[in-house]
């Protein structure tokens, strides 16, 4: 039987990153992966979404030449191109883990991988061959799917899940997106950007509903303004498939509607992927859906941990990294401190773009602080007039009594790589005048921020 330090049980970017840090720190280890290396994020979610809107993003330059000076007959798109360039980036991303795996002597075991007694994983390849590895640690990162509603059940055909919507024969007229998180509205806007009729349907109030309450209603705004329908505070009841079209029925505040479309696209959450793992055979805690774990991923079996979407905290690749991360070295020994799930970054990449960090509006106040906030919006950005982006802005909120940034949350085009500042100012704790006293460059969109800083504190110059 082959006897490692460390196994880990799926190769998302939990998994991977996980695996190359326990190599770096010594560990013989291994990774267990049924399908595709890179898991869903690079095969199915983060990496090619985000293909898929860059090629929306350029279409709709194209489709706005004029705007910009430039005259264009006529600008169209080939749908099965656009999904075929997805697809390969998300293979060239898979092929960069195999050789980072290699590179880092990481032994891949292709197969489904499940718990034994005695720190044991037992593969089962696809040919059915169950063979078994032993570790003196095993780590679970099997990651989640798309949620399936009772009343919503995928087919892959006319009620689909993000896998299908990101590889379609063919583009369909109109669509359904239930759901407005990242993914629902990532969707919607590329397949809008695409010439698709999509409506958003939203059982809360607002879209984007984590956001603070501003950047929803401002994100409502602009891709109502794009041609995207929005109903919030409606919920799908019931989905009828038998005909040529998919008819949703809708219940409103106002009433039931009847929706026709082409496609229903799901995208009402996640569910951890913790069935048949083994968790019930060697009594390990879950909890809603979840794995139970200590400040530093360790389960209530000793020797198993559990990290990324299987645990508690915010489903997202960065965070799962950070968590593999933590976990290995404190395996090793090493002094590390847990990890601050109140300063992790959140990023939607629709046009425009939601970036956020910390305490909303709404969540301060409820919190007890006494706040000052300060908006700069893009349409008095030099830098964003200059690109045809000025829908948008930065909000800082900041705690009057002592200066601690709070949280800080962003709408426009960009934002998802401006976010960064406001992360690392919070780990450092910076107070409002030290980013005012910091110099930003002009002109840029990062300017915003230092600028909204200034609007808190009653300074601004630009507005």
């Amino acid at each position: 039987m082959s006897k490692y330090d460390i196994i880990i049980l799926g190769s998302g970017p939990g998994g991977y990153v996980t695996a190359i840090r326990a190599s770096q720190l010594g560990f013989k280890t291994a990774i267990v992966e049924k399908e595709n290396l890179g898991g869903v994020c690079l095969n199915w979610g983060c990496i090619p979404t985000k293909a898929l809107l860059k090629s929306a993003e350029v279409f709709d330059y194209l489709k706005h030449a004029e705007d910009y000076g430039l005259s264009l007959e006529k600008a169209d798109k080939d749908f099965s191109k656009v999904i075929k360039r997805s697809r390969d980036v998300a293979g060239g991303m898979s092929k960069g883990v195999q050789f980072l795996m290699k590179k880092n002597k990481i032994d891949v075991i292709e197969g489904f991988g499940k718990l034994k007694s005695g720190k044991k994983v037992a593969v089962t390849d696809n040919k059915d061959k169950t063979t078994e590895y032993q570790a003196d640690n095993i780590i679970v990162a099997t990651g989640a799917r798309s949620r399936e509603l009772p009343n919503l059940k995928q087919d892959g055909k006319k009620i689909i899940g993000y896998r299908e919507a990101m590889n379609l024969d063919k583009q369909p007229k109109s669509m359904i997106v239930v759901g407005s998180g990242a993914i629902g509205v990532e969707f919607a806007h590329f397949y809008n950007a695409m010439g698709t009729e999509v409506t958003v349907v939203e059982y809360l109030p607002n879209v984007v509903p984590l956001e603070d309450e501003e950047v929803s209603k401002q994100f409502e705004r602009s891709i109502k303004k794009a041609g995207i329908k929005v109903m919030t505070n409606s919920s799908v009841e019931s989905v009828d498939t038998s005909g040529k079209k998919v008819k949703a029925k809708v219940k409103t505040k106002k009433g039931e509607e009847t929706l026709e479309a082409d496609i229903v696209l799901s995208a009402v959450g996640i569910k951890t992927n913790i069935e048949n793992i083994g968790l019930e055979d060697l009594k390990i805690k879950t909890e809603k859906d979840k794995i139970v774990v200590d400040d530093y991923y360790k389960t209530n079996v000793d020797g198993i941990y559990a990290i990324g979407d299987v645990v508690h905290g915010p489903a997202l690749a960065h965070v799962a990294s950070a968590e593999g991360i933590l976990c290995v070295e404190k395996i090793k020994g090493m002094d590390v401190e847990a990890l601050d799930y109140g300063n992790i970054p959140g990023c939607t990449y629709a046009t425009p773009e939601i970036a956020s960090v910390g305490m909303t509006e709404k969540q301060a106040k409820e919190a007890g602080y006494d706040l000052k906030i300060g908006k700069f919006p893009f349409s008095a950005s030099g830098k964003a007039k200059a690109a045809g982006k000025s829908d948008g802005f930065v909000k800082v909120i900041f705690d009057a009594k002592y200066g601690e940034w709070l949280g800080c949350h962003m709408i426009g085009a960009g934002v998802t790589d401006m976010i960064a500042e406001a992360v690392l100012g919070r780990k450092l704790e910076t107070t409002g005048h030290e980013v005012l006293k910091a110099v930003h460059p002009h002109p840029t969109m990062s300017e915003a921020v230092m600028e909204a800083v200034a609007a808190a504190y009653d300074e601004v110059i630009h507005i």
